[in-house]
């Protein structure tokens, strides 16, 4: 997930003892027979018998920081991921342009960007047990509701056998595999592209791209169209008259003086965007169109948007 503004959380009381947590746990358990969610593997998720420390030290220390957008670019799309990147698209090209962008109609560009900064191209997943983390999230209570419903939609993926509890692992906060998909998105967006009849996205390449894929489709993905693309904006335009909700003609954006690089005009002027200046008069500046958006829908930042589309451009 993208670095961007979090906020550190007050320490807070002890954990209460195991034996509250095993009743705890044993409330889950009948919850979730009540629900049909009986497959063995349910079973062995759910044997727990006290919280993760691991979970609730990460979750109570989130840095309280905020990067430039420059520090952002600099430390994301660095030449070596980059240059992993390429190497990853030359190596699984054919997978993703033959069995899953035949099938869901996005940018190879956007696909792989994804790819790259949520999991490193798929070489850091995460090392929780995702069960036995959201449980302990779910138990802690600071978002016990957001954490209750994904700790349900867990045990519905190992219900239905896409995955075993050994193998189902991710983040601390329980984003999984490797487009790092919380349980609620696996369910609705995850596909098995390989035809092995699970939607293996901790290992199956074809699924991963096809999973990524599938939510870009869901959230909006434009056909055809582009992202967005760096431009030059004067520093005389005022700041106030930019960002994601100020959608503009491109032709009206010309008249403000932005152009494309080397003040080359736009060459649909009727299309519509939006211009973003992230670090204000003097830095980087990008015109952004509706599936910027639909990246967005991925992950709620502009920086990670843009990050996605730049790294995506340069790997293909």
């Amino acid at each position: 997930m993208p670095a961007r503004a979090a906020h550190r959380h007050p320490a807070a009381a002890a954990v209460p003892p195991a034996v509250d947590y095993a009743s705890f746990v044993a409330g889950i358990r009948s919850d979730a027979i009540r629900q049909g969610l009986t497959a063995d593997a349910v079973s062995r998720a759910l044997d727990l018998s006290a919280p993760n420390m691991d979970v609730i030290a990460r979750d109570r220390n989130q840095p309280e920081f905020r990067l430039t957008w420059a520090q952002y670019r600099s430390r994301v799309l660095t030449g070596r991921k980059i240059a992993d990147g390429r190497a990853a698209f030359a190596a699984q090209r054919a997978v993703l342009e033959q069995q899953v962008l035949t099938r869901f109609d996005v940018a190879a560009g956007a696909v792989m960007g994804i790819w790259g900064l949520e999991s490193g191209y798929g070489a850091t997943m995460g090392k929780f047990a995702v069960v036995d983390a959201l449980c302990t999230l779910t138990f802690e209570g600071r978002r016990a509701q957001f954490f209750h419903d994904e700790l349900f939609h867990a045990l519905a993926i190992l219900n239905a056998g896409d995955i075993t509890p050994e193998r189902m692992l991710g983040s601390y906060a329980g984003a999984m595999g490797q487009p790092q998909f919380m349980p609620g998105a696996y369910l609705k967006y995850a596909v098995d592209i390989d035809g092995d009849g699970r939607r293996d996205i901790w290992h199956s390449i074809p699924d991963v791209f096809g999973s990524i894929a599938s939510y870009l489709a869901g959230s909006g993905w434009v056909a055809g169209e582009t992202w967005g693309q760096e431009i030059t904006v004067p520093d005389s335009v005022p700041q106030s008259s930019l960002g994601r909700t100020q959608v503009r003609t491109l032709a009206e954006w010309m008249h403000m003086g932005i152009s494309q690089p080397g003040g080359v005009p736009f060459a649909q002027p009727e299309a519509m965007g939006a211009v973003l200046r992230p670090d204000g008069p003097g830095g980087d500046a990008f015109m952004v169109y509706r599936n910027f958006a639909a990246i967005r829908r991925y992950n709620p930042s502009d920086y990670y948007a843009l990050a996605v589309g730049l790294l995506g451009n340069a790997i293909t």
